[in-house]
């Protein structure tokens, strides 16, 4: 028979395991809520998104340098003319309220000026390499992020989280990064003759970038991702073909045409065609604001890229500045942001006195989130808004 004693220390050597094991899972737990299928689908998604920027700029790169092809309105108009052929053509087939003359009959002022948008930040974004660097190109070209966040918190009544925020913070530190690492390596950086010129078009266009992204936003998860790229086309391709005959045929004459010319034409429309196509469905998923986070990386792929196309040096910064950019973005979509109430809701329970009965009943009401990280996140007590 075994004394107390020795029967006391069994015990205790036999609870220790237990404890360890109840330990365990939890720190699991809280792995698997961080990086769960959602978070890895949103990042890889952005990561698509970037891949097709990479693809236009390389094309565009071959273009203008080898080619010297300097035709961005023509570029861009290809683009709009197969937008017009799938999704405008799609609309027009269609029957009842979401066929294209009833939606023009509703809303053709709003898309005229939205196409007149997208047409021209396009442009001014592309013009501003030939007055600017390449270093202030990229730096302000990320002033499309602080307009996307302000104007879907006034106008989308999106409201975002100290997390949020932190993860802006992270992914433009990581973008200071790697311009930090062009000047390192001595990048190509452009001429900058008319550089204060070339800065406010870049300002320009990254702003009506913004206006185009929050209202592309609203478009997509309230009426339809076709009817937005039909309008596009319909209208993009009406003025960008106005801008062509105007301003860059006698560029488009000057263009020595073979087939090596063509493919780089046809790999560049098809890039970009992807990518309008595409981004209606990420941005619906996500925002716009993470969305615009996400394509940071595109100028790194680019760069990778020139590594083997266009012997740029490499620099151990560009790998930094790729991890602390998805790092950028964990931290903003590992959060849901949430939409503000309704004015009209205020109104309904500013008096905490009323009785319930007395509200009128305006509609179901139910929690109110977005889906910066795919999966909606419930507070305790709900913010309402009107369905």
């Amino acid at each position: 028979m075994m004394p107390e004693h020795q029967n006391h220390v069994v015990t205790t050597i036999e609870t220790i395991p237990s404890e360890t094991v109840t330990a365990s899972p939890s720190l699991l737990q809280r792995m698997k809520k961080v990086f769960n299928r959602e978070l890895l689908l949103t990042l890889a998604l952005g990561q698509v998104l970037s891949l097709l920027i990479c693809g236009i700029g390389l094309t565009s790169k071959y273009l203008a340098d080898d080619y010297h092809a300097n035709t961005p309105v023509f570029q861009c108009f290809l683009n709009y003319i197969l937008l017009f052929l799938v999704y405008t053509t799609t609309l027009a087939v269609r029957q009842g309220e979401e066929n294209l003359l009833a939606i023009l009959k509703r809303r053709w002022w709003k898309y005229m000026i939205l196409g007149l948008i997208d047409i021209e930040a396009n442009y001014l974004v592309i013009k501003a390499y030939q007055y600017t660097t390449l270093t202030s190109v990229q730096l302000l070209d990320c002033f499309v992020i602080p307009v996307v966040l302000l104007l879907s918190w006034f106008f989308l009544l999106v409201r975002y989280k100290v997390l949020h925020f932190v993860g802006v913070g992270v992914c433009l530190l990581g973008m200071g990064c790697m311009v930090g690492a062009d000047v390192l390596v001595g990048r190509q950086q452009g001429l900058g003759d008319h550089k204060l010129l070339g800065d406010l078009l870049v300002l320009a266009g990254a702003t009506l970038y913004g206006i185009s992204n929050v209202c592309e936003e609203f478009i997509v998860k309230n009426l339809s991702r076709v009817e937005f790229l039909g309008m596009m086309g319909l209208f993009g391709s009406f003025f960008s073909g106005i801008q062509l005959a105007i301003m860059e045929h006698k560029e488009l004459l000057k263009v020595q045409w073979d087939w090596q010319i063509g493919l780089l034409y046809i790999g560049f429309s098809a890039c970009m065609f992807g990518l309008y196509s595409f981004m209606p469905v990420v941005i619906k998923r996500t925002s716009a604001t993470a969305v615009n986070l996400s394509l940071l990386t595109a100028d790194l792929y680019s760069l990778f890229c020139g590594l083997f196309l266009f012997q740029y040096k490499f620099s151990g910064l560009y790998l930094l500045s790729f991890f602390i950019i998805i790092l950028g973005l964990v931290f903003y979509s590992s959060s849901s942001t949430y939409v503000a109430q309704d004015p009209r809701v205020y109104k309904q329970f500013r008096n905490v006195g009323n009785a319930i009965t007395d509200t009128p009943t305006v509609g179901p009401l139910e929690p109110s989130v977005t889906y910066t990280s795919l999966g909606q996140e419930i507070e305790e007590e709900p913010r309402v808004r009107v369905a």
